[in-house]
This record gives structure tokens, sequence and C-alpha cells, in this order.
């Protein structure tokens, strides 16, 4: 019995069983007891170790980071990056589909435990969210016409843009000068691109290529590029709860880098490795 081998799941479960343990240690009362068992109720690792699934919310339609494929099945590089990690965790993942300004507040309220949606790391968003290490290390393009004379960021200045509301590329866009109109996934924004309602619009370049090979005609290109890439990952409420999710988090997604699982997965959907720096 002492060389019997554990689960993942049930030693995560087990260390916060101990860590609400020793929150409990030091009184013998029954109020002592009673906010013991609080603190265990609030850690979101034993939470999510109990239910046996972790949720992630996701808008489901965004290619190639979260989409739908041809038989309907939900996929994508962030989406099978997520199933990875509930699977180094010892549970399986469950997604919550929604617009994007929906899915951060859902996150706030507790609906869902994090996101799988390409989540840049901003200094507003480090200000009110622990992120993971970074599973991705993105680019963001400017997106014009092909007849469009924008031809660098400094360009967008008293332009019209298009964008999510609260997206990392609706801030750049109008750092630089740009009105942001809001919309709700990257199909609209191009609809509205081509129809010649917005001068432009900022999103990552692997999806702009991933739009360019299913529409090959589309009178589209890359204007401008932002400096430094963005880095990618996975938002956490910033509470004591979520403290032993993240640090599981960091472990696996340093596992599956070094296994070689992210550069497989980014290989698959986007034909390059941007998961390193």
């Amino acid at each position: 019995m002492l060389n019997q081998k554990i689960s993942r799941r049930d030693f995560l479960a087990a260390v916060a069983a101990v860590s609400a343990l020793g929150l409990a240690g030091c009184g013998g009362t029954s109020a002592d007891a009673g906010s013991a068992s609080a603190s265990a109720d609030g850690d979101l690792l034993a939470q999510i170790s109990d239910r046996g699934e972790m949720v992630f919310a996701t808008e489901g339609t965004w290619s190639p980071w979260t989409f739908h494929n041809e038989a309907g099945e939900l996929t994508g590089f962030d989406i099978e990056v997520a199933r990875a990690i509930a699977d180094k965790l010892g549970v399986g993942a469950t997604f919550a589909e929604g617009e994007w300004d929906g899915l951060l507040a859902g996150l706030d309220s507790g609906r869902y435990d994090t996101m799988a949606n390409g989540v840049s790391v901003t200094p507003e968003r480090e200000e009110k969210y622990d992120f993971t290490e970074p599973y991705a290390y993105n680019r963001i393009v400017v997106i014009t016409t092909a007849d469009s004379d924008i031809a660098s960021m400094e360009d967008l200045e008293g332009k019209t843009t298009a964008n999510t509301l609260g997206s990392s590329y609706a801030t750049l866009a109008e750092s630089f000068g740009a009105t942001n109109t809001g919309v709700d996934d990257f199909n609209q924004t191009i609809q509205l691109l081509e129809s010649g309602r917005i001068d432009a619009t900022l999103n990552d370049e692997v999806v702009f290529y991933d739009y360019m090979n299913q529409h090959p005609d589309a009178a589209l290109k890359i204007a401008a590029e932002n400096d430094e890439p963005t880095h990618v990952a996975f938002p956490l409420r910033r509470e004591a709860a979520t403290e032993s999710l993240l640090a599981a988090m960091n472990e696996a997604i340093a596992e599956l880098r070094e296994d070689g699982t992210l550069a497989e997965l980014s290989q698959e959907f986007f034909g390059i490795d941007i998961t390193e720096a």
C-alpha cells in the first residue's frame, strides 16, 4: 500500500485539504472550525478537484484561437491548451461561450474559473487580475483594405476602427488616436471594414492569416504592426482562493512547454510556433 501511486487530482485535493487543516490547527473552538471549513470551501483548486471540471470562458467565434469546426465541435489553440491544462490537473474542461465584454464580468462574479480566449496581459488588467505564466506571444497588427494609405500605428490618428469593447486591440487603437466602434466578434469587424464603414481594425497577425487562408480573395492587408509582442496568459481573480490554482496552472504550463505540447498545438492551429518569446 505504501508504494501505491495516487492520481494528480487526488494529490491536488490532498494538498488543498492539508492547507485547510493547517489554517484550523491553532484553535479548538467551533468558531475556529467553521472558519477553517470556509477556507477550505473557498480554495478554488479544491473546488475544481471536487467537482471534477474546470470552467473556461471563451468566445468560440475567433479562429484559430477558439472556434467551431465543420462538425460543430469547439476547438482552437486556446481550447486545446485549456483541455491539456485541465488534464494535467486531473479534471475535465468545460467551456462557457459568450461575447467578449461579458466574459471578464463572468470571471469577476465567479461564474467561470478563468478565460481561454487569447487574453493579452496588459498593465490595466494586471491591476485587477493575477495571470499565469504566458503560454503564447502574439503580435498585434493593423488590418486595412488593400487600397488604404495607413502605413504605421501613428497613422491611426483620427481614423475609425472597430474591436470588441474592453479588448487590448481597442485600447491600443485608441492610444494612437483612433475612434473605436464596439463589435461582437471578428467577423462583424471584417464586415464593417470591407463595407468601408471603418478605416482599420487591430487584431492578431495569426488571426489575419487564418482569415486570408479561408478567404483568399479578400482585398485586405496588414498595414502596420505593434513593435512588441503581447503576452497571452490565463487570468484569475486576484484573491487568496486562487493562489493554489495559479501555482498548479503554472506548473502545468511549464510541463506542456517542456514536453512539446504547446509548440505542437501552435503549429497545428497557426502553422508557426508562437509559444516562445
